[in-house]
């Protein structure tokens, strides 16, 4: 597989490698309660951010098992959100994907428009077959935009997953490279 020519360009975002000078962007808005409550930490403290963003600056592409691709996204200069891409299985065939935004841009369709372009790269520079997303099934945002960008909810499991002191239900969706080229 050939490196990812990064940064990646859509019509408003430009989907960049980080940067160290990302901390305060992304601490932004990872120390907010709101994001934090669908994500596996806490919200974030500068230190934390910070070993984050070091540990991404090396996240460019799916080469391995372990290997990852995280890419910042910017609207006109500004930090609005980031979306990671990470193989599901040691095959490489298959992805898994997560994301937060900047609550300020919240409806401007800015989500939609990186994740789309990270599934693009999935399977059409990773030669994945399959992405997943599992997503707390109360975050009724992330659902929806997985709906959005083609994917189809394929489990809701009940009380699974155990995460800061309770019992959340997962939802699993999922594309298909061929629903995708279609």
């Amino acid at each position: 597989m050939s490196e990812l020519a990064l940064p990646i360009r859509t019509e408003r975002l430009l989907l960049r490698r980080y940067r160290i000078d990302d901390v305060d962007a992304l601490l932004a808005y990872y120390s907010d309660p709101r994001v934090a409550r669908y994500i596996p930490w806490e919200p974030w403290s500068r230190e934390f951010a910070t070993r984050v963003v070091t540990k991404r600056l090396t996240s460019t592409g799916i080469t391995g098992p372990e290997s990852r691709l995280a890419v910042v996204a910017e609207h006109e200069g500004e930090v609005v959100g980031d979306v990671i891409l990470w193989p599901a299985d040691e095959t490489l065939s298959r992805g898994e994907m997560g994301w937060a935004f900047h609550p300020a841009v919240s409806g401007r369709g800015f989500a939609t428009e990186a994740v789309r372009a990270v599934i693009d790269v999935a399977f059409a520079h990773c030669g994945m077959h399959r992405v997943i997303a599992h997503v707390d099934a109360r975050n009724e945002a992330s659902a929806r935009l997985c709906e959005r960008v083609g994917m189809v909810k394929e489990a809701h499991l009940r009380r699974d997953h155990w995460t800061k002191g309770e019992w959340t239900d997962t939802l699993i969706y999922g594309l298909l490279a061929e629903q995708w080229q279609s």
